[in-house]
């Protein structure tokens, strides 16, 4: 019977734990860390946008980021002065250590001055990032 007990209680919280990180994962969101960031044009690889520039770090195993790169695309050719920079995580190590990227995708939300103002760890949904670009510029 203890058994079934411990069973049904690691089931329990794994269960939590499976919807909680689910529910987090993709989400755009203000994080304290990123105050002070800053990423020139040299850094993306192509220039900022005027408006604000959406950064992607990916990697060449990541499913979701083939996804994240269809909608931050179409982000950025409706919205008018917003840029989409994808940065290959594996050849720019530097860049992940210094801005905390853990895993991919990765979304950074840049200003037009190139400050992080926003991130999303996962892939984003298309409504969220468009709502982030609201509260950025």
């Amino acid at each position: 019977m203890t058994g079934l007990m411990v069973c049904v209680a690691v089931l329990v919280a794994a269960s939590v734990y499976g919807v909680l990180h689910k529910r987090r994962s993709g989400r755009v969101r203000v994080r304290g860390r990123d105050d002070g960031k800053r990423l020139e044009a040299t850094e993306l690889g192509g220039e900022l946008g005027a408006r604000a520039t959406l950064v992607q770090f990916s990697s060449a195993f990541c499913a979701p980021c083939r996804a994240t790169r269809r909608i931050l695309g179409e982000v950025a050719g409706q919205v008018p002065g917003v840029t989409h920079v994808e940065i290959d995580a594996e050849a720019h190590l530097d860049l992940v250590r210094r801005l905390d990227i853990l895993k991919t995708p990765t979304v950074l939300v840049l200003d037009a001055d190139g400050r992080v103002v926003r991130r999303a760890a996962g892939q984003p949904r298309k409504a969220d990032v468009i709502a982030a670009l609201g509260e950025a510029i």
